[in-house]
């Protein structure tokens, strides 16, 4: 099975479970082929959970959840170091982040003080105790979903904690007809049970590797450092796009490039992705508030302005 087959089974048999998302599908499955994260923001009830267990199911990957609660602690996160008197040492006992896919369920719920305790797992692949790093297993992948922030109890995530999701995706309302076939699989089961992998873990692990190939030509680069710098200047910006930003883009490019069957990434890939990758790395300027703008206008307005590459690309 080729690298681009791979990648849609996993969409195919995601949407067995979620009906009238596949783009969603596709995005979700661009971060975790890029090694990168997702935060879903939407309102309760829309699939967010559902989405990535049924992500978790298709590679066959350790699955492990993290509900956020106002009294959660960071040490019910990352694991907590426990004296065993029997052998009158500390063991470590893992905390849900020491899985493949992981969960964090209404990460705005809980204190930033928790949230901050996934920085590093989610940066670094690796967690410290006591001083001691422990590596967390491969493949790592974080999906994060929170509500709206005006919902009462919630706490906005801060700059440093959204830097380091490469996509934030809305997961919106299905259709009429897509919510009554929703309720027609589940009248009697739940499709999410009789969900199989249909990829392996080490093929997971492949695609993750080999998704480095596809080549970005320094056109492109040029194009992603262009927007990027574009949004460090627009008048309506307080805080613009970091070159992690930019780096993301890239990478998610690439797997956006071996999903729609290429060994190179075009313009077209840069443009459909930078919403999604640059919106929630964007601080707006009370003014843009005031005038009602938002930050996915303003990537519109950049991505009209900015040149566009025109060279032929080709893997060379």
């Amino acid at each position: 099975m080729k690298n681009q087959e791979k990648m849609h089974s996993i969409i195919d048999n995601i949407e067995r479970v979620i009906i009238g998302k596949r783009d969603i599908a596709e995005l979700c499955v661009v971060a975790l082929i890029a090694q990168g994260h997702v935060l879903l923001e939407d309102v309760p009830g829309v699939g967010k959970t559902v989405m990535v267990r049924a992500l978790a199911k298709s590679v066959g990957a350790q699955f492990k959840r993290i509900q956020f609660t106002p009294d959660l602690l960071p040490s019910d996160v990352i694991g907590v170091s426990i004296y065993n008197p029997k052998d009158m040492e500390f063991q470590f006992r893992p905390g849900p982040i020491m899985g493949n896919i992981v969960l964090a369920d209404e990460i705005n719920r809980t204190s930033p003080k928790t949230q901050s305790a996934l920085l590093e797992g989610m940066e670094e692949a690796s967690v410290t105790i006591d001083g001691e790093t422990m590596m967390i297993p491969k493949p790592f992948f974080v999906m994060a979903t929170q509500n709206p922030i005006e919902y009462e109890g919630t706490y906005p995530l801060p700059e440093a904690q959204l830097d380091r999701f490469l996509l934030k995706l809305r997961m919106g309302y299905p259709s009429h007809a897509e919510e009554i076939e929703v309720l027609k699989r589940a009248e009697k089961s739940s499709p999410l049970e009789d969900l199989k992998p249909v990829i392996s873990l080490e093929d997971l692990i492949l695609l993750q590797q080999e998704v480095k190939d596809v080549m970005v030509d320094d056109t492109i680069k040029n194009y992603i450092v262009d927007l990027a710098n574009r949004t460090r200047k627009d008048s309506y910006i307080y805080l613009g796009v970091s070159p992690r930003g930019s780096l993301a883009l890239m990478k998610a490019s690439q797997a956006l490039a071996m999903l729609r069957g290429r060994d190179f990434v075009t313009p077209d890939d840069v443009q459909y992705l930078a919403p999604f990758v640059f919106s929630h790395r964007m601080i707006l300027r009370s003014e843009a508030r005031y005038d009602g703008v938002t930050t996915e206008e303003i990537i519109g307005r950049i991505l009209t302005k900015t040149n566009v590459p025109i060279k032929r690309l080709v893997k060379q």
